[in-house]
């Protein structure tokens, strides 16, 4: 009987699996809690955010890079491919555009504006300048929109659905864990926290799933955070 070289077995999966998705969130917190305690240079504020995407960037695809070596796959894998690009984006930015909307004209205003701890989580990490605004949206679009796509969506759900049976079975069980993992990651406390992460979660997530490939969920997540960003700077924080 032949064996197919490039075959990893399913308990070697899981454990590369979770030790990956481990040390992948130490990774996101330590830059946060860095800044957080020590202070240095402002704290979580200006140039330091910008500091803070970089090191997101290249810790986590360096992890990704070295855990996907260890299964015998590449990015290509886990959705990063150059193909039917100007549909996915143009779906990204349509997506991405509709959660800014709804969020910044009926939702946000609605439900308490400046006063919501989300928007004055945000407001505590604007400096005023214009390099603190732009080391903001650095963060929100390396840190948030391409990173947190790879190691959330595109690992996370590509390689555990590869531990099932059914891959069919796998791909719904793994997008559904990847949702609320990520989820809980933001520490949604109230409804209203669970209702602004799930929605654009599930949707990135399923934006995933329907093109195969990262691209769609990239700029949808990078179109929101950066509009987020720049919004809440222009509304509130003037």
């Amino acid at each position: 009987m032949t064996t197919n070289k490039n075959t990893v077995s399913k308990t070697k999966t899981i454990i590369v699996f979770i030790l990956t998705i481990i040390l992948g969130y130490a990774l996101f917190i330590i830059p946060d809690v860095f800044f957080g305690v020590t202070k240095i240079n402002g704290g979580k504020k200006g140039i330091n955010l910008l500091f803070m995407a970089l090191f997101q960037f290249f810790s986590i695809t360096a992890l990704l890079y070295g855990s996907l070596k260890l299964l015998k796959k590449n990015f290509k894998y886990i959705g990063f491919k150059f193909v039917n690009l100007k549909k996915d984006i143009l779906l990204g930015i349509g997506f991405g555009a509709l959660w800014t909307v709804l969020q910044f004209t009926l939702l946000i205003p609605n439900t308490g504006g400046a006063n919501r701890e989300d928007i004055k989580g945000m407001l505590e990490m604007y400096d005023g300048s214009i390099i603190g605004l732009l080391s903001f949206i650095a963060l929100g679009v390396i840190g948030g929109g391409i990173t947190e796509e790879f190691f959330n969506r595109g690992y996370f759900i590509n390689i555990l659905k590869d531990v099932f049976k059914n891959p069919k079975t796998g791909l719904w069980i793994s997008a559904i864990l990847s949702i609320v993992i990520f989820s809980f990651g933001h520490m949604p406390v109230t409804a209203l926290d669970w209702f602004d992460i799930l929605v654009p979660t599930i949707m990135y997530t399923l934006l995933f799933i329907t093109t195969k490939k990262l691209t769609a969920s990239i700029v949808a997540h990078g179109v929101y955070n950066m509009s987020a960003i720049i919004l809440t700077y222009y509304m509130y924080a003037n």
